[in-house]
């Protein structure tokens, strides 16, 4: 693979910061001629980067599923397989609530990746969640009737029910102590 020239890592670097504070200011649209006219760079530049909106938005959620897989990888890790299942999920929900990009693309089918390290990544995380997942279930802890789509649904829906709150931080811990009493084995 060849490096980008300093000027074209420049541009993308630009298109990606005009995208995010798009984003921050709650407009989702990424329009990419938007963008290149907010970022005040030609159309061209921007589709030679990102040919597509889903191409953008895989690109702005990199960061989150990077995070998400050094998180993941260290939950697995753990001695308590239940310890390990609370921080897979809690990480997944706290970066779909940060990052509006990481939420839609891992709310949607990988059928939709635009990119291959997309797929990869989400192929991944589902590696490490579902060997979370069995050790949690061999433990005892995890009812046994969840799958790991149950799983990623619940957290989906509970951050959607996060950001309808004023300060979705606030109850952060409360909801997801609901969902973990809601998962987890009774004695």
């Amino acid at each position: 693979m060849t490096s980008m020239r300093a000027d074209a890592v420049r541009n993308r670097d630009l298109v990606l910061a005009t995208a995010r504070r798009a984003m921050a200011e709650g407009d989702m649209s990424l329009q990419l001629n938007d963008l290149a006219r907010r970022a005040g760079i030609g159309v061209g530049t921007v589709y030679r980067h990102f040919p597509t909106r889903r191409a953008l938005l895989e690109s702005l959620a990199e960061p989150a599923f990077t995070a998400l897989l050094d998180d993941a990888r260290v939950a697995s890790l753990r001695e308590d397989a239940w310890t390990g299942l609370r921080q897979i999920l809690r990480t997944l929900l706290v970066q779909q609530l940060s990052d509006p990009a990481f939420t839609e693309v891992i709310s949607t089918s990988p059928a939709l990746d635009a990119s291959p390290d997309t797929t990869s990544h989400r192929e991944a995380f589902a590696d490490l969640a579902q060997a979370v997942l069995e050790r949690a279930r061999q433990a005892g802890a995890l009812r046994l009737d969840l799958t790991p789509d149950d799983l990623h649904h619940l957290v989906c829906g509970t951050a959607f029910a996060l950001r309808l709150t004023p300060d979705p931080n606030a109850c952060l811990d409360r909801y997801l102590q609901v969902l973990f009493d809601g998962i987890r084995t009774t004695a």
